[in-house]
């Protein structure tokens, strides 16, 4: 058959759905996963230390473009996965150990790969899935033996088929643990399960990456109100002389809360995210009450939610704060624009009161200009007069002179009036 050509990003869209698969799990086995924060300048770096891992063990690299990868290495399995923010390892041994939680999988990863990597780490946890008659029938046991006697949050998950514990405590090795116990899970579903335990603690972290950025926010939200109000309370002052000066303190309030806010979206927005992202791994827990013990939903809406009350709290401060400063610098420029429109109207109504003066005083220089033009003109006319009768033309040189100035007014003010209308029509 001859079909359309594939859209470019088709097979791309379609695999999205496959990505990061969940790896079958069956007991026993331990597990270590760490979650490294990273960025763009770091990716290249990070991608070649781990090709040079499998490369170790004689397995190919990942793809330059793969954003994830597993490979069984021998003594022990790996899965590779990169996320916007952080990437996360895991490294998976399975067998049977005494204690997993002494012996975790990461010792099975060799110690001079593990010290080259980079990314502070937001989280680090030792997991192990066991069968049930490998553990205590009795909570107090498993705290005592697994958790340092700390207090368990648990559930009975996957509907029956297992059972989840943690504290969600940092041990003394820097790991916190997690403890899945398999009574009927199937591989895939182990692995979907650990995966979800593992996202709840590194999706919460993350979520609470933006708590020190509220409450960093607290102070300084505090003060641009203050200072906000301020400018409000001078504002309501009729004819505040220094108009400009509150703009500029307006201006530069609201470009300092505009820095603030665009330097916080991102974490904000990210933080929103992770918590839905929290959510929706316990909901697919599908977790039942286990007696005297919180679940992971309850630990966690106890615990995170008013964590993200406070971000949310500080976001809308923040914006509220944003748009009252704008209305605030709308207003002043309103005020602004309609003294210097007066003061403008009062500079053209001044302008139009020198112009006239300077035309009355024009027509009078003019006047003058006539005057002595004619003076001038009638010396002149006189000694012309003077010759022509010395020349023995009969000519009465006074009646000559007497008719000769308003001749000569008149052409002068015809000749001043012709230069004015030209230079008039030559400004137009």
């Amino acid at each position: 058959m001859r079909l359309p050509e594939d859209h470019p990003l088709r097979r791309a869209l379609n695999d999205e759905a496959h990505a990061r698969p969940p790896e079958a799990m069956a007991a026993p086995l331990r597990l270590s996963f760490l979650a490294l924060l990273a960025d763009e300048t770091t990716r290249d770096r990070e991608r070649r230390h781990f090709s040079a891992l499998v490369e170790r063990y004689g397995v190919a690299a990942p793809a330059r473009e793969a954003n994830h990868f597993s490979a069984d290495l021998g003594p022990f399995r790996v899965k590779w996965e990169r996320h916007t923010e952080f990437t996360r390892y895991k490294f998976i041994v399975a067998g049977a150990v005494p204690d997993p939680f002494a012996t975790p999988a990461i010792e099975a990863v060799p110690a001079d790969w593990l010290a080259g990597l980079e990314g502070p780490k937001i989280m680090a946890a030792h997991a192990a899935l066991v069968r049930a008659a490998e553990v205590p029938a009795d909570f107090e046991s498993i705290a005592r033996r697994h958790f340092m006697g700390n207090s368990l949050v648990g559930a009975r998950i996957a509907g029956g088929a297992g059972l989840a514990f943690t504290d969600f405590r940092i041990q003394a090795d820097g790991f916190s643990r997690l403890l899945l116990v398999d009574e009927g899970l199937t591989p895939r579903q182990a692995g979907r399960m650990l995966q979800r335990l593992l996202e709840i603690e590194a999706y919460r972290l993350m979520a609470l990456l933006a708590l020190p950025v509220a409450r960093e926010l607290g102070p300084f939200l505090a003060q641009q109100e203050r200072e906000l109000a301020s400018i409000w309370a001078t504002l309501l002052q009729a004819g505040t002389p220094n108009e400009a000066a509150l703009l500029d303190r307006l201006t530069r309030l609201h470009a300092e809360i505009e820095d603030r806010e665009t330097a916080s979206h991102y974490r904000f927005g990210a933080a929103r995210a992770y918590h839905r992202l929290v959510q929706q791994r316990i909901d697919e827990l599908r977790e039942d009450r286990l007696p005297g013990l919180q679940t992971f939903g309850e630990f966690t809406e106890r615990r995170l939610s008013p964590a993200m009350n406070t971000c949310e709290a500080a976001w809308g401060r923040l914006q509220s704060l944003s748009e009252r400063t704008a209305r605030a610098t709308q207003l002043l420029s309103t005020r602004v624009a309609v003294a210097s429109e007066q003061q403008n109207r009062a500079l053209l109504a001044s302008m139009d009161r020198r112009a006239k003066l300077q035309l009355r005083l024009q027509q009078t220089v003019e006047g003058l200009s006539i005057a002595a033009i004619t003076y001038y003109g009638v010396g002149l006319m006189g000694y012309a007069a003077k010759g022509l009768r010395a020349a023995g033309v009969p000519l009465d040189v006074d009646i000559a002179l007497a008719a000769s100035i308003p001749l000569i007014a008149a052409v002068t003010a015809w000749a001043i009036a012709r230069v004015r209308r030209r230079v008039t029509r030559d400004s137009q």
